[in-house]
């Protein structure tokens, strides 16, 4: 039997318990609003830049480097990551939060007043360091704040945000640089920031984590000697540089013996910056596995869809913008439809039918060819959508209801470095794997020596060109329909491929446990500010769990 003794703190102007409740559930509230812009500031800069690239290059030139605009942004964000998950479990979520913002709006003010390529290429890179900070925190804060029987819709939300912000991203790019001008796709960021870093400062929860042990500097340094140049070495491997030259071989050699020594430091380090501990529960393992097949097949055909959509069926580039929404808007009402199901039904249902539907829509997108009707595409990325939604955000629900709150912040941040090395891994396989199917379907769809005709093999500059009208004006029609056939094939086998790798995730899924969502009262285990200790009857052991948990003025609890 178990006695329980408890110490009540702030007797004095007791609230009642339906008061609690409505104020808790405002400040929650007013602190995910703060958490959804900072989330939304993150994610809309890896699209917002996009539409822009034109008037961004005829003013400041350096049209050879215009990709190092999203490669910098991406490189920084994946590198900050694990670091920023990891620094919140020991600092707290709101200093992490804080100081990420901060270097997100420092890299967006001086990137406005840019005077050349290189010196916006170095201001995307601290936008990146600060951007990498928001996405984790923001996840884990949510953990924070909901138990995981409440927690599938918030972070089905944050989801939805994410989605929507891949969308809306190229569509506000373009609208700036009409009506404005191109330094403002950077300073628009400034007033959304500062509001969210007021709420912040006056809402956010401080959660003292005492930790006596030294911040595991050895792993940071570890950790990015492997991510940079491994990045690296994707991004430029089989496009600026050969595969085997000296350079991407070296590259890679780097980061395979930083990732030796990483591993090394953290399996002595008193508090690793990764915990190889977390590996030990499966479902964190699968879930990880999960996310990083679902982001190497989504974002290795995703990335490649507004060139099939312009260069073969011939739509204009605001159009396909437009052609693209079907996927995010499936991808936003399963992410929230599954969140606020999720109390009934578990995670397991929806991580079993998410990877099948998404295969199934990438397949379906493998069937178009120049003539199809845009209708079909509509329909296609619509399922293909519903599938994505209804995994993402549960692989990381079921990995927090079972990660103790010590180490949600790694945890979370884990699973989304994970996810974006997926990512950036799937975007340069199947640039490679489609530049070597458009070189075996030029050979096999035109006539002999026409090839000589073409300026280059490349797949996205051949989409280019078949866009330009210079290029109508000198190579003859049939060259062009067979340029045009090529790419076609060598795209849809791409979305083919895709959907067999989206399919694989079906595997993790299988293999994740069921595990029931914990309660508030299970979760949390202590309301307010009680210190809680049990003691078995008759033994002298005291087993104390104690939560010390100060916030700002406002008692934010579940």
């Amino acid at each position: 039997m178990f006695n329980i003794r408890r110490n009540n703190k702030h007797q004095t102007n007791p609230r009642t318990p339906n008061e609690g409740r409505q104020e808790k559930i405002s400040s929650r509230g007013f602190i995910m609003l703060g958490l959804t812009l900072g989330m939304l500031l993150a994610s809309l800069d890896q699209t917002v830049v996009g539409t822009s690239l034109p008037r961004i290059v005829a003013v400041l030139g350096g049209m050879d480097l215009f990709s190092w605009l999203f490669t910098a942004y991406m490189l920084a964000q994946t590198i900050t990551i694990p670091i920023a998950g990891k620094m919140s479990d020991r600092l707290g979520r709101k200093p992490i939060f804080l100081f990420g913002m901060i270097i997100f709006m420092s890299g967006s003010l001086i990137a406005g007043f840019s005077t050349s390529m290189e010196m916006l290429i170095a201001c995307r890179f601290i936008q990146g360091l600060g951007g990498g900070a928001l996405i984790p925190v923001a996840m884990a804060t949510v953990a924070d704040l909901y138990a995981p029987q409440d927690r599938g819709k918030i972070q089905g939300m944050l989801g939805a945000v994410f989605a929507l912000s891949t969308v809306i991203g190229p569509f506000i790019g373009g609208f700036i640089v009409d009506n404005w001008d191109w330094d403002w796709v950077f300073w628009v960021n400034l007033p959304i920031g500062i509001f969210a870093i007021i709420v912040a400062s006056v809402k956010f929860p401080s959660i003292e984590h005492k930790e006596t042990s030294p911040v595991d500097y050895l792993g940071i340094v570890t950790l990015v000697g492997a991510l940079t140049p491994g990045l690296l070495a994707l991004t430029w491997g089989g496009t600026t540089y050969a595969w085997d030259s000296p350079i991407i071989l070296g590259m890679i050699t780097f980061a395979a013996i930083m990732l030796v020594a990483f591993v090394f430091v953290e399996r002595r380090a008193s508090d690793p910056l990764l915990p190889f501990w977390l590996f030990n529960e499966s479902i964190f393992t699968l879930s990880s596995v999960g996310l990083f097949i679902m982001a190497f097949g989504m974002f290795g055909v995703v990335g490649f869809l507004p060139l099939f959509l312009q260069a073969v069926m011939g739509m204009s580039a605001t159009n396909s913008g437009m052609l693209t929404i079907p996927l995010m808007v499936g991808s936003m009402i399963t992410s929230i439809s599954s969140g606020f199901l999720l109390k009934r039904t578990g995670y397991k249902p929806w991580l079993l039918i998410g990877p099948p539907i998404m295969a199934a829509g990438m397949f379906l997108l493998s069937t178009l060819h120049a003539g199809s009707d845009p209708l079909e595409a509509i329909i296609y990325q619509l399922i293909a959508g519903l599938g994505l939604g209804a995994v993402m955000a549960n692989f990381i629900v079921a990995t927090q209801n079972v990660m103790p709150k010590s180490e949600m912040g790694v945890a979370t941040s884990s699973m989304s470095l994970f996810r974006s090395i997926g990512g950036t891994v799937g975007v340069t396989m199947f640039g490679s794997l489609l530049n070597r199917r458009m070189i075996l379907e030029i050979g096999n769809n035109l006539p002999r020596g026409a090839a000589e005709l073409l300026p280059t093999t490349d797949a996205n500059e051949l989409g280019n060109i078949l866009l330009d009208p210079q290029f109508s004006a000198i190579i003859p029609s049939y060259i062009q329909e067979a340029v045009r056939l090529s790419l076609s094939n060598s795209l849809t086998y791409l979305f083919l491929i895709g959907s067999i790798i989206v399919a694989l995730s079906l595997i993790a899924s299988i293999l994740i446990r069921k595990v029931p969502l914990k309660s508030s009262e299970e979760y949390h285990g202590e309301m307010h500010d009680e210190s809680v200790e049990i003691t078995h009857g008759g033994d002298e052991e005291i087993m104390s769990l104690t939560a010390e948990v100060s916030v700002n003025e406002e008692d934010i609890r579940s």
